[in-house]
């Protein structure tokens, strides 16, 4: 039986809206992998970083911007450890400074991806998919990486069809 699995990074709070900072009660990421689950049934495995990121956005983004300039792999509340018994691994997240943020590089570098199906998606406000898919070919070796599906975060609330149709092609 074929089974799939959603693993995404979300952040809810104080997030930038084409020019605006506005509080959302739910990660945009989230919203697109709950729509994956709906529609595929998917399994869904959210990463969450050991230490939460500053509620501010502006501080947020600084921090992110440093972890990455290190190189640094954040720890995570919870690891998942094995994906032998899925097919399908979508991988979702925000475009942060250009690639995934780091707490997916430190789930992703733990799993074996070889013979798995990878589709992407990335939650975005103008800057589309950056380096990440570059990112994610080394992330997930040995994985087939299908086309990915790039939304911008201020439209996650009417893009459910869209959803659907990238899951299916």
């Amino acid at each position: 039986m074929m089974s799939s699995l959603v693993i995404y990074f979300s952040r809810s709070g104080e997030n930038y809206f084409g020019g605006v900072l506005k509080n959302i009660e739910k990660g945009n990421t989230e919203v697109i992998a709950e729509y994956i689950q709906e529609l595929d049934g998917a399994d869904l495995f959210k990463v969450e970083p050991a230490v939460e990121y500053p509620a501010d956005y502006m501080e947020c983004i600084d921090v992110a911007k440093k972890e990455q300039q290190s190189g640094a792999r954040p720890e995570i509340k919870e690891t998942l450890n094995d994906i032998s018994e899925y097919d399908t691994v979508y991988i979702g997240f925000p475009n942060w400074w250009g690639t995934l943020p780091m707490p997916m590089w430190t789930q992703l570098e733990s799993l074996d991806f070889t013979g798995k199906v990878v589709k992407p998606f990335v939650t975005h406000e103008g800057s589309g998919f950056g380096s990440s898919q570059r990112d994610l070919a080394r992330l997930c070796e040995g994985a087939e990486i299908k086309k990915g599906l790039s939304i911008p975060g201020a439209s996650v609330y009417d893009v459910k069809d869209q959803v659907e149709s990238w899951i299916n092609e």
